[in-house]
């Protein structure tokens, strides 16, 4: 093994050695901050400490995974800073080795982070996030999942004065609601079955189901053809949509099966097909993270400019935050393509990262 292969090895292990470091210092903090809003959350009724905590630990990894870039960002400057303070990478550039070579393995250790992010560890956060979703919905909001969707079509769980209705449909026009193919199963208040009502489409109106061409059969009466018949529902347009599976709640590996049952159902999949192209884009940005931190920590551990150094890094990961909220706003208002607001924020990272480099090295 060569003098080259060693140092990169050694500048490779300092590197995930404080990327370790930086994850659980911002795991700790973000702990201690959700714990005491989710206490805050649970109002006048309160949630006790031990469903807090429960919540807290099922919503962190979800959480963490959103401070990725900054985590490889902060550990990549103070890896670089440091070993410029000790004098290493001054006597390897007086050897002969480039900013790019000993770049290199960060930048590739960084995409091999970004990489098990989303193929192990989203998976996880997913699983995890989707429990604290439904602890959410039971102690803070109070509501109950309404909408599931499956290649079967879309189901829905309603109740009104008469009891519990489950409603299947094929296909839907997500912007009012028209459902095609409909079956109603109807069940008393004590869950006991009663009839179903089977239609060409129903339509939600306010306060009840417009259902056309039915079918209605109730407590064990023949089957009766009515042209229009009314099922009371206290559903809205707004609710139903807030029903679906958060993209958070789903798995990468879940993803797109679930786009392609929504695209089938007649729902819109922008929401999801977004969070799945910036999943993707994950390498890319966290290995732009490493040119920004070296173009940062080299530069002024030169010229001591510690402190500088740090605010700059803040700052970039905070300007980071923003593009990606700017691009994914403008990707869901349709002004952009879903792809390009997806990549933007790794692409523009990339190009000014390396840009930046290319600037203040020789080679």
């Amino acid at each position: 093994m060569g003098p080259l292969a060693t140092f990169s090895r050694y500048v490779g292990r300092q590197f995930l050695l404080w990327f370790l470091v930086m994850m659980l210092v911002l795991s700790g903090i973000i702990m201690l901050f959700e714990f005491v809003e989710l206490l805050r959350r649970g109002g006048s009724g309160g949630i006790s400490v031990a469903v807090a905590i429960q919540m807290t630990l099922l919503k962190l990894p979800d959480t963490v995974s959103l401070l990725f870039h900054l985590a490889v960002l902060f550990s990549a400057m103070f890896t670089f800073w440091r070993l410029t303070r000790s004098q290493e990478l001054i006597v390897a550039r007086a050897a002969g080795v480039s900013a790019w070579q000993f770049l290199l393995p960060v930048v590739l250790l960084a995409a091999v982070i970004g990489v098990a992010k989303i193929a192990l560890f989203n998976p996880i956060a997913a699983a995890m996030f989707a429990r604290y979703e439904v602890l959410e919905d039971r102690n803070i909001r109070g509501i109950s999942a309404v909408l599931d969707i499956s290649r079967g079509g879309l189901w829905l769980r309603q109740r009104d004065e008469d009891g519990i209705s489950v409603i299947h449909a094929e296909r839907t026009a997500p912007e009012e609601i028209l459902l095609s193919n409909v079956i109603v199963f109807l069940y008393d208040r004590d869950e006991h079955y009663r009839g179903r009502i089977d239609a060409r489409e129903a339509q939600l109106e306010d306060g009840y189901w417009d259902i056309h061409d039915a079918w209605v059969s109730i407590d064990r009466n023949r089957p009766e053809f009515v042209a229009r018949h009314r099922l009371p529902s206290d559903l809205t347009v707004e609710r139903i949509q807030d029903s679906f599976a958060s993209p958070k709640t789903l798995s990468f590996w879940d993803l797109p099966d679930f786009i392609e049952t929504l695209e089938i159902t007649g729902f819109s999949s922008l929401r999801h097909r977004l969070h799945y192209d910036s999943l993707l884009a994950q390498p890319l940005l966290l290995a732009a993270m490493v040119l920004f931190a070296a173009s940062f920590s080299l530069r002024h551990s030169r010229h001591g400019g510690t402190v500088v150094m740090v605010v700059t890094g803040v700052l970039t990961g905070f300007a980071m935050f923003v593009l990606n909220d700017l691009v994914m706003a403008l990707g869901l208002a349709e002004s952009i393509p879903a792809l390009m607001a997806a990549w933007t924020p790794a692409g523009v990272a990339t190009l000014l990262g390396t840009a930046t480099l290319l600037h203040l090295e020789d080679g």
